[in-house]
């Protein structure tokens, strides 16, 4: 659906991050425990989402079983309320403050009884679990609500739907409402498990403010090939949209007596910035962590402005530093301290304080001595993976040391490489220094997470903003001044407003710009946004007033591992009777699950705090699966959608790629390009500028084969990039890496891109020309192109291959061998004989084609 409204302005991926409903059975009997229903009911306003997932099983069997309600929810959200019903008797879940909950925990664990806990069990996850025995023929719902406000990051918010019922489920239906008064601008959704057969049990409606998205397959659509039992809904479900930003000021809106200001200002010019990456190169680094750092800090100083200031600093035992000074980001220098980050090696200790002083020290003489433009902005970011092992050892001192030679002048970010990292550690440092934390998860793509984060903080827009409200109109405003405003994020400012407030609320925003001050008005009509937030039915109303309190609460969390001891304790309080009054689970509360009488009647559910200790070491939750055996799947689809099996072994390797076109209106419908030789190792290979395609590659002479293949599209903006290994999706300055043969199912406004289990991974769309890519893994492995609909190419396409589509002639076949004809296209003079080459299209490792081969 093409969506409403202007052109697009800013990016905005709601990703509705979380059910796992799965309910198990600890019997040997299988499906004892069915479930027939399970449905989850999202509403989002104004980009607060509240969530309620309802699970309705049955018990088949003729004896008492076990059912497990588990489920993944966001690290960011917070249980509200959680419920089961049994036999027409409600069993709520009761919220009180963690003290008083631990002595029923403490005395069900002596006793031996399990213990419902949320755990932190990924990356952005935390999984949710409670048991209750199940009577024969018994019918039990469980109920689930969670609330979370989506924060804006890399000019997206996410709100990951994990869908994993691990059985067919009669009535399983997912509806997620989204109401937002800027306008919804475009909305595309992702799926790692969505096949085209699945695709009808997708719908997706909207206008100009609201939308509704509905997934609800029949049991036929969940089953698997041939009669298996087993679901195929098993994976993520993604939804995306951008809302428009016309007012500079942002957006405030007003609902039940409280307010909300969104602030994302655009068209602002990214600020120069000086930064100085610090480097763990410990021993504990070598192998794989140190190769991923390598490679993500490469790509980081690739994306440097020349307007930029960095330098280096590589830290084990003893710090190191590339330069004496900072220096511009010219080309130069850029390549070589990409010389110099591809030799850094892993040994020795852990010196992290030597290493922080030392770049502190290099901000303070180039400040001091006027070497950075002006009003640059000053950043430091520390990668490191462990705790500090030499010299200054006491977490505590370095954090002392480090925030008073700092003081205040420029922002920290630390990096926690892996769980062994003392993650508070690393988040008390950032946030006393006007910084953030994050963990990089070990896995293949660590390099990404590395680079992803450096997006965060690579387009600064403005320091020191400050929102200003009348005192007479509003009261209890969240944080209203920081330091720093990133391109691609967002502000968020709430707070109540007065009894006796004005009619009209107004705002002011000031910020630092390198060289003046810059400020913006914004005004809003209460009566107006009150009526606003009356219309669509489906929006929960009071959710500003929950909003204003979510936030609140987060924000005194943080406070609190920043301030000190004598001021946390009052912090503390203030964010524990907000927990109690508005039903949150949060670190200072925890969730009693009442049971049935003769049940444990003292399972607990407690937010788990992330210290890098106790977090369990699943993998991450995302696109990360095994990549499935063999190159092909029985009764996989060709490219042309036709059914296909395995056939007999293959033929012998060929030695270069054959690329397969077809030819529209040609007496001569499929052409065989070899690569013989090339002009160098980068080639473009279909470039489309009216279409807005281009596609390039790198091909390795020697190994006969390409080293990756890429397609760009500038509308939607999209750059995927293939390796043998892996696919790495590009949308919006984030980057997502899959393994081949995962499946992926995403739609963006005028393109679809799919993935199967076989690996065919295709970019189509009604008026464009289709692109498949291949990692062939059959006789001449290797990237393989596929080309379908080419008569949708434009009189301007162009590129070694894109050449053929455009003033192609072909000469009558050889007087002596109607086996020879000759081509021209554009100048140049081919060769053509008819051959018998391997159809990596068909996805049957024996196929074979008849063509005209050319060589190039």
């Amino acid at each position: 659906m093409k969506p409403p409204g202007p052109a697009r302005v800013g990016a905005i991926v709601l990703v509705l991050l979380s059910l796992l409903a799965v309910l198990q059975t600890t019997c040997a009997q299988k499906n004892a425990i069915d479930i027939y229903s399970l449905t989850v009911d999202s509403r989002v306003s104004s980009r607060f989402a509240h969530t309620v997932i309802t699970s309705r099983v049955v018990n088949r069997a003729d004896s008492i079983q076990e059912a497990t309600f588990q489920m993944e929810l966001p690290k960011k959200a917070f249980i509200t309320n959680f419920s089961m019903i049994i036999d027409g008797v409600t069993y709520p879940g009761n919220i009180k403050q963690k003290d008083a909950a631990q002595q029923q925990y403490s005395a069900a664990v002596a006793r031996g009884e399990s213990a419902g806990l949320v755990k932190a069990t990924g990356r952005k996850m935390e999984q949710f679990q409670v048991s209750v025995s199940v009577a024969p023929a018994a019918k039990v719902t469980f109920e689930l609500v969670y609330e979370e406000l989506l924060m804006r990051r890399l000019g997206v918010y996410e709100l990951l739907l994990k869908v994993q019922p691990q059985q067919l489920v009669k009535h399983l239906q997912m509806d997620i409402h989204i109401f937002e008064p800027q306008g919804i601008s475009f909305l595309e959704t992702e799926s790692t498990f969505m096949t085209n057969e699945l695709a009808d049990a997708l719908t997706v409606s909207q206008n100009q403010t609201k939308a509704h998205i509905r997934f609800k397959p029949t049991l036929s659509q969940q089953q698997k090939p041939a009669g298996q039992q087993d679901t195929v809904v098993d994976g993520d479900f993604i939804i995306r949209y951008d809302v428009n930003r016309t007012l500079s000021g942002g957006s405030i809106q007003i609902e039940n007596g409280y307010f909300v200001h969104y602030f994302a200002p655009e068209g602002l010019s990214t600020i120069p910035k000086n930064v100085i990456f610090v480097i763990d190169t410990s021993g504990s680094m070598m192998g794989k962590k140190i190769q991923q750092t390598r490679e993500a800090l490469i790509k980081i100083l690739e994306d440097l402005r020349p307007e930029d200031h960095f330098n280096l600093i590589s830290f084990s035992s003893e710090a190191s530093q590339w330069k004496p000074l900072l220096v511009p980001a010219s080309t130069q220098n850029v390549e070589e301290a990409k010389k110099y980050a591809n030799s850094i090696q892993a040994r020795g200790g852990t010196n992290i304080n030597n290493a922080m002083l030392m770049a502190v020290q290099l901000l303070d003489t180039a400040t001091r001595e006027e070497q950075l433009p002006l009003g640059s902005v000053s950043l430091l970011l520390l990668l490191t993976d462990g705790d500090p092992t030499v010299g200054e050892t006491n977490p505590k001192k370095i954090q002392k040391n480090v925030k008073e030679a700092i003081g205040g002048q420029y922002s920290l970010f630390c990096l926690g490489f892996g769980f062994d990292v003392s993650y508070a550690f690393l988040e008390k440092l950032a946030l006393d220094n006007g910084g953030l934390a994050r963990r990089i998860y070990e896995d293949s793509d660590s390099a990404l997470q590395l680079q992803d984060f450096y997006q965060e903080v690579a387009n600064p827009l403005l320091t020191t903003v400050s929102f200003e409200y009348p005192g007479n109109a509003v009261e209890e405003v969240t944080q209203d001044n920081f330091p720093l405003f990133f391109k691609g994020s967002e502000m968020v400012v709430a707070g109540k407003l007065r009894a006796q407030s004005p009619d009209v609320l107004s705002a002011t925003v000031s910020g630092q710009l390198p060289t003046e001050n810059i400020t913006f008005q914004m005004e809003s009509q209460v009566a107006k946004q009150e009526e606003e937030f009356q219309k669509p039915k489906y929006i929960f109303h009071g959710f500003m007033e929950r909003l204003w309190a979510y936030l609140t609460i987060h924000q005194l969390l943080e406070r609190m591992v920043s301030t000190s001891d004598a001021e946390k304790q009052a912090l503390e309080t203030q964010a524990l009777g907000l927990s109690l009054n508005y039903s949150f689970v949060t670190p200072l509360t925890s969730m009693v699950v009442t049971k049935p009488e003769g049940q444990e009647q003292s399972q607990v559910a407690e937010k788990p705090v992330e210290n890098g200790r106790t977090v369990f070491r699943h993998r991450a939750m995302g696109h990360k699966r095994p990549r499935l055996p063999g190159p092909f799947v029985s009764g996989r689809r060709n490219f042309r959608g036709q059914e296909t099996s395995p056939t007999a072994p293959p033929p012998a390797p060929i030695q270069a790629p054959t690329f397969i076109l077809p030819l529209p209106g040609q007496s001569v419908d499929q052409l065989c390009v070899d690569i013989k030789s090339t002009p160098g190792p980068l080639l473009l290979l279909l470039s489309d500028p009216d279409q807005g395609l281009e596609v390039t590659g790198e091909y390795k002479m020697e190994k006969a084969q390409f080293s990756w293949i890429e397609v760009t599209f500038k509308n939607p903006q999209l750059q995927v990039h293939v390796s043998p290994e892996h696919v790495v999706v590009t949308r919006d300055r984030r980057s997502s890496q899959y393994k081949w043969k995962e499946t992926l199912f995403m739609v963006m406004p005028g393109l679809k891109m799919t993935m199967d289990k076989a690996g065919l991974l295709l970019f189509s769309s009604p008026d464009r020309v289709t692109i498949g890519l291949l990692s062939w893994d059959g006789p001449g492995q290797g990237l393989r192109l596929l080309l379908r609909d080419t008569d949708r190419f434009s009189s301007h396409v162009g590129g070694l291959l894109g050449r053929f589509y455009q003033g192609v002639a072909w000469g009558p076949p050889d007087a002596t061998d109607d086996s020879k004809r000759t081509l021209w296209t554009r100048g140049f003079e081919f060769n053509a004989t008819r051959k018998l080459k391997l159809d990596y299209q068909e996805g049957t490792p024996g196929t074979e084609l008849s063509c005209w081969s050319i060589e190039l």
